[in-house]
């Protein structure tokens, strides 16, 4: 059996990112970037599919982890009957070349450690040659090589196709290791100094985190999900993944599993807020530039996702030498969905730019003209069935939200235009589209008998997405019509209080088999709406509910099964700590505030 996801800690150098058990083993590494093969995969199969495992040998070791303040740096303190130590991942920001840093430092008594480093490249298929060099380890396979400096050559041995670390640490002493990847064709990449890298890393780390201008009472959830954001930030571009890993099912030993490593434009809005409401003006920009590099071009041609420096073909194929994460089979490798049409994104990258303009960052001359050409496309398409925000391998159907995200794209071009007519369009046409996606939606996507929206014209069915509605302006808060859809979603895609994106019974609309848990973006979302609708003391319950649902160490999965109660699918997500970062803000007042 695999750890539980939540099991995992995350460590990063803004451009990869490592999984870190309880047990001392970094189970999941990508290098050099997170979209890259794994040399470490057992997190998505078996131990042999690679792993480095640092701990004491004594089976009677205990441990606790936290971070290192406001930083991505993981402490780890080891108790056994003979001492205590402390082990501290990390991932300086890199110059070139990515380093995993692991330092050992004795508490007290002394210390037996076992370390066992499994190298397996290209997913966890391929095994590469080891031998010692310079003072090293060295491992080379293809186009990869990594280099291993341990505290000396002789605490390192060969077995089993694997490198074993034996060494005992007393207290006050500290030792480091330190893992580097680097092209096998180029030269030794220079060497770190690990312990001057951990005292720059957490400088770096407490300068950024200090920036954080969110004040409110719930500052340590709120600082902890925008590391975590920043840490899913591929910092050469801007670009943020939706998580660093792929194929975390989202149903025990089912199919639902997807590889999530890539930048979706469903996220565009919400990340964009999120970060200018804490004052990361910095990252928004950079977020906003990437957002604009990546639509670029013909609007029939716009994708939902991208890779991290906009990359549009992310072609989907299974790699079947994984067992999966406890059998959940298949393990994918790139995201068919990046095919599908979704016509809500058309929305989100307009009212993202709308957020951007709107916060006061500096405009890109050409920004708008992109902006004006998705409207115009939007206009000969809104009328058109798509997949939905939720991807759904499924017939195109007539979203609800993805009218109202349509609606959102012509109210955002006619409030520009509105603030400055210089910049050019048709006013009356875009407000007349604006009007007509309105009527149709309030007359084809709202079930009067049964006083909510659903999830589709003519659909019985709910989705968690009408959430949004009063949110993004469609209609207020106190809109009856959205009273009553929140309550309908609180009464039918509830579990224990937290939200199902839909329901997976009968025939599912994502034409999938198994279920799902409940997909906590959607509890957020739930929570925002309960504001917005004037339930103040319900909302603060349920956000402060969710922030329980967090790891011992402050990360969430995708979902939530209330019934096992753990944690599932791709970990940590962006979205999910996107919308707790939103309702954060929301909720303003604080807990008193009713």
């Amino acid at each position: 059996m695999h750890p539980r996801i939540e099991d995992y800690a995350l460590i990063g150098d803004l451009q990869t990112a490592a999984l870190v058990g309880r047990d001392g083993s970094i189970d999941w590494l990508c290098l050099p970037r997170f979209d890259s093969p794994a040399c470490f995969a057992a997190l998505v199969g078996g131990r042999d599919n690679g792993h480095w495992t640092l701990a004491p040998r004594s089976p009677e070791a205990r441990s606790t982890r936290a971070y290192r303040g406001d930083s991505l740096i993981l402490d780890t303190v080891w108790k056994t009957p003979e001492g205590a130590v402390r082990v501290t991942d990390f991932m300086p920001q890199r110059d070139r070349m990515p380093d995993v840093v692991r330092v050992v430092e004795g508490l007290r008594g002394r210390v037996e450690m076992r370390g066992v480093l499994r190298l397996r490249f290209d997913y966890g298929r391929v095994v590469p040659w080891v031998r010692a060099a310079e003072g090293s380890r060295v491992a080379v396979a293809g186009p990869d090589s990594v280099w291993l400096r341990a505290p000396s050559l002789g605490t390192t041995y060969g077995k089993d196709y694997s490198t074993r670390s034996d060494f005992t640490v007393g207290a006050g002493e500290r030792t480091a290791f330190v893992l580097t990847w680097h092209p096998s064709h180029e030269p030794r990449p220079e060497q770190i100094d690990p312990f001057r890298a951990l005292a720059d890393t957490t400088e770096d780390w407490h300068a950024w985190s200090a920036r954080c201008r969110y004040d409110g009472p719930y500052r340590e959830a709120v600082i902890r999900s925008l590391i975590t954001l920043k840490g899913l930030t591929y910092a050469p571009t801007g670009g943020i993944v939706a998580a660093p890993t792929t194929s975390l099912p989202e149903d025990p030993g089912g199919v639902r599993n997807w590889d999530y490593r890539y930048c979706w434009l469903r996220d565009a809005t919400l990340t964009l807020n999120s970060l200018l409401a804490a004052g990361y003006l910095e990252e928004a920009g950079a977020w906003r530039d990437w957002l604009l590099r990546a639509v670029a071009g013909a609007p029939e041609d716009l994708q939902i996702m991208y890779g991290l420096a906009g990359e549009r073909r992310l072609p989907e194929f299974e790699v079947p030498w994984l067992s999966g994460y406890d059998g959940a089979l298949p393990v994918r490798i790139g995201n068919a969905a990046v095919e599908q049409r979704q016509l809500d994104v058309y929305g989100e990258v307009i009212d993202s730019f709308h957020v951007a303009r709107t916060a006061g960052l500096p405009a890109e001359p050409h920004a708008w003209s992109i902006q004006r050409t998705l409207v115009e496309y939007l206009e000969s398409t809104w009328r058109d069935p798509d997949e939905g925000i939720w991807e759904i391998r499924g017939p195109r159907r007539h979203f609800v939200h993805s009218k109202v995200m349509a609606w959102v794209a012509a109210d955002r071009a006619v409030k520009a235009l509105e603030r400055n007519p210089r910049l050019g369009g048709d006013l009356g046409r875009w407000r007349a589209m604006r009007d007509a996606v309105h009527r149709e939606v309030c007359a084809r996507g709202y079930d009067t008998d049964r006083g909510t929206f659903t999830q589709s014209y003519g659909s019985a069915q709910l989705d968690a997405a009408t959430l949004l509605i009063p949110r993004v302006g469609f209609l207020p808060g106190d809109d009856p019509r959205v009273v009553s859809t929140v309550d309908a979603v609180r009464r039918e895609l509830t579990h224990d209080g937290l939200v199902r994106r839909y329901s997976t019974e009968g025939e599912p609309v994502d034409g999938l088999p198994g279920s799902e848990g409940t997909f906590l973006v959607c509890s957020f979302w739930l929570a925002d709406a309960l504001l917005l609708t004037g339930r103040r003391r319900a909302a603060r319950e349920l956000f402060e509910r969710l922030l329980e649902l967090r790891n011992d160490v402050g990360l969430l999965a995708e979902e939530y099964d209330p019934a096992t109660r753990r944690q599932w699918g791709n970990f940590p997500q962006a979205f999910s700590h996107i919308g707790l970062v939103g309702t954060a803000f929301a909720l303003g007042g604080g807990p008193g505030a009713d």
